[in-house]
């Protein structure tokens, strides 16, 4: 058969990932339903709603948060899967993020909850609605430096008692700190190490 009569294949279509991806745009999400819920169980909480990626979160403030929290728990909201921060270092309304990432087993809704604090600024426990709170509270104290008010045992979980600063924190040198431990193995300073036990060597 000639060059001429060949007969031209096909070209295989295009999968997913060979395509130009499309990044997804934040959309506001004041309509969303399950931010009218929440508007509706909290009247006026809600400063800030964004669906990003299929996910909806919702900012609100520090003086509404523990309503804003107890409606939700009250709305079937019973699994507190992550609680975290976010350090956005030079922000003038506020440096950190604390973020509440809360399921709903009856229809799978997933909803995200932000308040904005600065530094130094006590955040209000939720140990009381949801006991696993507990650790998670501590791991952001002992990370970013939050603190959890009323919180029952708010010590450091990944860090030692001493340790200078607070890993996660954007100023936190990316090098890590000297904790001296490996100089001076008998003595850990403040930051030096993890603690003696008492009454031990």
């Amino acid at each position: 058969m000639s060059e001429e009569n060949k007969v031209q294949e096909p070209a295989p279509p295009k999968m997913p990932w060979e395509e130009k991806p499309v990044p997804p745009q934040p959309q506001d999400a004041r309509e969303h339903p399950l931010v009218r819920e929440l508007e509706r169980a909290v009247p006026g909480a809600v400063v800030e709603a964004v669906e990003f990626a299929g996910q909806v979160s919702v900012v609100v403030g520090l003086e509404q948060l523990m309503a804003v929290l107890s409606a939700l728990k009250g709305l079937g909201y019973k699994f507190l899967v992550d609680l975290t921060a976010v350090d956005w270092k030079d922000r003038p309304e506020g440096r950190f993020d604390v973020v509440y990432w809360l399921h709903r087993h009856a229809d799978s809704a997933r909803l995200r909850v932000k308040v904005r604090v600065a530094d130094g600024v006590e955040v209000p426990t939720a140990v009381e609605l949801w006991p696993t709170a507990n650790w998670m509270e501590r791991e952001v104290f002992d990370m970013f430096g939050i603190y959890f008010a009323n919180h029952p045992n708010l010590e450091r979980i990944l860090t030692w008692e001493g340790f200078s600063g607070h890993p996660l924190r954007k100023d936190f040198p990316i090098e890590g700190v000297d904790t001296g431990a490996a100089v001076y193995p008998d003595i850990y300073p403040p930051g030096g190490g993890p603690v003696k036990p008492k009454g031990g060597a």
